[in-house]
């Protein structure tokens, strides 16, 4: 429990302790973006860093060559716990913001870091908002920004780490609109942090692997017709050389 318990207040008294440093990032976004984004970014995997050494989580990185230096790209990942954004953002390259639940856009401060590391908020029962969520994701990629969706919409809750939800077509859209390359994103290993016995909190080595990229101009049209099944099972592979 003492693990859950540093990781609880760490994550608290940074949102606390951060209000003066979050109102500067705040004020000075518009004019100075890109100092923002930085000093934003480099903050979050700061504090992220902190919790996953509190948690005694060791990560270990494979296939971070594969992730195109010179451009964006849609990150497409399996989810099986609340800490795999965390081993996630400590470990992609550039900036890079994810889809989330509209639930965690209610909860203040958390909220407005989300935003300043360029976070999507999702209403998957309104379809309009979830239109305007991807152009705006769109609209990141073109700007710079790497997007990461967990397509399954949910954590995964099976023992095995192979079976894998719905592949949702409509998270690849970003991609497909933008042409963008879609790297397939294993994480294994993170549902031992915590979702395996909690509320206890156990050391764990988690391994995030980056595939090779999947350029959707090089799809055949039945590929892109079924490019959530057909990500699906190279995400698969990867977990199957990590198992």
């Amino acid at each position: 429990m003492l693990r859950f318990i540093l990781v609880i207040l760490t994550a608290f008294l940074y949102l606390i302790l951060s209000i003066p440093v979050l109102l500067v990032l705040l004020l000075i976004r518009k004019k100075k973006p890109e100092v923002c984004d930085k000093v934003s970014r480099a903050l979050i995997r700061w504090i992220f860093r902190v919790i996953l050494f509190f948690a005694g989580t060791k990560v270990t990185v494979e296939g971070q060559e594969n992730v195109p230096k010179d451009r964006a790209v849609l990150y497409i990942g399996n989810h099986r716990s609340y800490f795999d954004i965390l081993v996630t953002y400590t470990t992609v390259p550039g900036s890079c913001g994810f889809v989330a639940k509209k639930e965690l856009a209610r909860i203040p401060l958390l909220k407005n870091w989300m935003d300043l590391i360029h976070c999507l908020f999702l209403d998957r029962s309104d379809i309009k908002q979830g239109l305007q969520m991807i152009l705006s994701g769109c609209e990141e990629i073109k700007s710079g920004t790497s997007i990461c969706i967990f397509p399954e919409g949910t954590r995964g809750k099976t023992e095995s780490e192979l079976e894998l939800g719905e592949f949702h077509n409509g998270s690849f859209k970003m991609a497909m609109k933008t042409g963008c390359p879609i790297i397939p994103l294993s994480i294994s290993g993170s549902r031992e942090i915590l979702e395996s016995h909690f509320p206890k909190i156990r050391g764990t080595h988690v391994t995030v692997t980056y595939g090779k990229p999947i350029i959707p101009g090089e799809l055949t049209k039945e590929e892109k017709k079924e490019i959530g099944n057909y990500t699906k099972n190279i995400l698969l592979e990867q977990l199957k050389e990590n198992a």
